[in-house]
C-alpha cells in the first residue's frame, strides 16, 4: 500500500480499527431529550444513548474483554473508595485550574481518544470537539477518527492533543505525528497497551473479522494480529518518536509501577493509567487501584493522568487524592453525543465540573492543590 494511501486511512480516516467495523451506522441526533428526562448527572445519560443508538454501535461502546471483569472493576474500585469531609473551612472560592505540560486548563478533565465516533452521532469528532470546546476542555484526538484530525483539531479550536497508533511503517508513522503538530495539537499520546487485537465476545457476536496478518504458533493464522496494530513497538520505538516529536510526549495504557519507572528514565513528560476502558485484557486490576502504585514510582517526576471508570465529581477528587493531575472520560461523553451532540457533550463536562466543585468544598479543599490522601477515608 502506498504510503499517501495508508495516511488517508489514518488519522480521520474512513473507517475504524478493521475489528471494530459494525453492520450499522449511528442514526442522526440533535434533537434535545424531553425536559422531563433531561439528565441531572452523567450515569443518567447511558440509557438515553442507549435508546438512540443501533445495537450494533451500542455494543461496541458499551463492551469490555473477555467477561468484563475489569470493565466492571472500574466503577466498583471508585465507589469502595470513602471520602473523608472536613469542616469549618473557608471554600468560598473553589479553584480547579493546572497547568499541564505547559498548558493552562480550567479544570483536569479531558476527552478521551476513541475510536469511530461516527458511530455514535453524524457530527462525529467535530461535533464532539465543539462540545469540549464551549466546556473548556480539551479532547484528544484518535488515530482512527471517523473525521480528518485536522477538522477536529479546528472544531476543538486549539484545547486538543493527539493518540497515536504506531504503524508498521515508520515513515507513515512520522508523516501522522508531524500532521498532528500542524493541525494544533499540544500532547501526544502514544498508546501502548494494545500490540495485538484484544479478545472482545461481543465483537465476535456481532460477526466482525479481524484480518489475519500474522501466523501463531506451529504456522497458524492467528486472529489475534491486524494491519492496523504494530507488534514490534518496543522502548526503542518510543525514543525515536521523541526525537522528532515537537510536543509533550506521554504513554497511554500504562498499568505496572515498573513501566512508569521506565517511562520516567526515558524521559516521558508523563503516563496515562489506563486499561483501555476495560476493553483489552481482563481481569487486570481498576485503573484507580493502580494509580498509587505507579504514583510510587513516579514520585512526582512527571504529571500522571488517568481513566476508566470515572462518573463522578467524587471520583475526580478520588484520582486527584491518590496521585493524579487530571482524569479522562470515554464513555460518558460519548453517551452525551449520542443523545444531545455538541451540547450533550458540554453539559456531561458541566456536571462533572459542578459536582467537581461540590466535593471539593464539602472536603475542604478550595483548591487542587489542597486535595491529597487526608481526604481519603482510611481503610478497614
Amino acid at each position: 500500500m502506498r504510503r499517501r494511501d495508508l495516511l488517508t486511512l489514518l488519522a480521520g480516516a474512513l473507517s475504524p480499527l478493521p475489528w471494530c467495523t459494525l453492520p450499522a451506522t449511528a442514526r442522526a441526533q440533535g434533537a434535545q431529550a424531553p425536559s422531563s428526562s433531561r439528565p441531572v448527572n452523567v450515569l443518567e445519560f447511558e440509557p438515553l444513548a442507549q435508546q438512540r443508538l443501533p445495537r450494533a454501535a451500542w455494543d461496541y461502546l458499551a463492551q469490555g474483554a473477555a467477561d468484563e471483569i475489569t470493565l466492571r472493576r472500574n466503577r466498583e474500585a471508585f465507589d469502595a473508595i470513602r471520602l473523608k469531609p472536613r469542616v469549618l473551612v473557608d471554600v468560598s472560592s473553589i479553584d480547579t485550574r493546572l497547568e499541564l505540560f505547559g498548558q493552562r486548563l480550567e479544570f483536569p478533565i479531558l476527552l478521551a481518544p476513541v475510536a469511530a465516533q461516527g458511530r455514535f452521532h453524524t457530527g462525529a469528532e467535530p461535533e464532539a470537539a465543539r462540545g469540549a470546546s464551549a466546556a473548556g476542555a480539551t479532547i484528544v484526538i484518535s488515530t482512527f477518527a471517523s473525521a480528518k484530525l485536522e477538522d477536529v483539531a479546528r472544531a476543538a479550536r486549539g484545547r486538543v492533543w493527539f493518540q497515536l497508533y504506531v504503524h508498521r511503517d515508520r515513515t507513515v508513522t512520522r508523516d501522522l505525528v508531524q500532521r498532528a503538530e500542524s493541525a494544533g495539537c499540544t500532547a501526544l499520546c502514544i498508546t501502548v497497551d494494545t500490540p495485538v487485537n484484544p479478545m472482545r465476545d461481543r465483537e465476535k457476536r456481532l460477526g466482525v473479522r479481524p484480518p489475519y496478518t500474522g501466523p501463531s504458533s506451529g504456522g497458524r493464522a492467528s486472529p489475534i494480529y491486524s494491519d492496523a496494530l504494530n507488534p514490534t513497538v518496543t522502548w526503542e520505538t518510543v525514543a525515536w518518536i521523541r526525537s522528532f516529536a515537537k510536543t509533550p510526549v506521554l504513554l497511554k495504557g500504562i498499568l505496572a509501577p515498573e513501566d512508569a519507572q521506565r517511562a520516567v528514565s526515558e524521559g516521558l513528560a508523563g503516563v496515562l493509567v489506563s486499561n483501555h476502558g476495560g476493553r483489552n485484557l481482563d481481569t487486570t486490576p481498576a485503573t484507580i487501584n493502580a494509580l498509587p502504585a505507579v504514583a510510587e514510582a513516579v514520585q512526582g517526576r512527571i504529571p500522571i493522568l488517568l481513566d476508566g471508570g470515572v462518573r463522578r465529581g467524587t471520583d475526580i477528587v478520588k484520582a486527584l487524592a491518590l496521585g493524579a493531575r487530571a482524569v479522562l472520560i470515554g464513555r460518558p461523553y460519548l453517551w452525551g453525543l449520542a443523545v444531545d451532540g455538541a451540547a450533550g457533550v458540554q453539559r456531561v463536562l458541566d456536571i462533572l465540573r459542578d459536582e467537581l466543585e461540590a466535593a471539593m468544598a464539602m472536603c475542604g479543599a478550595a483548591s487542587l492543590d489542597r486535595i491529597n490522601r487526608q481526604l481519603l477515608w482510611p481503610e478497614r
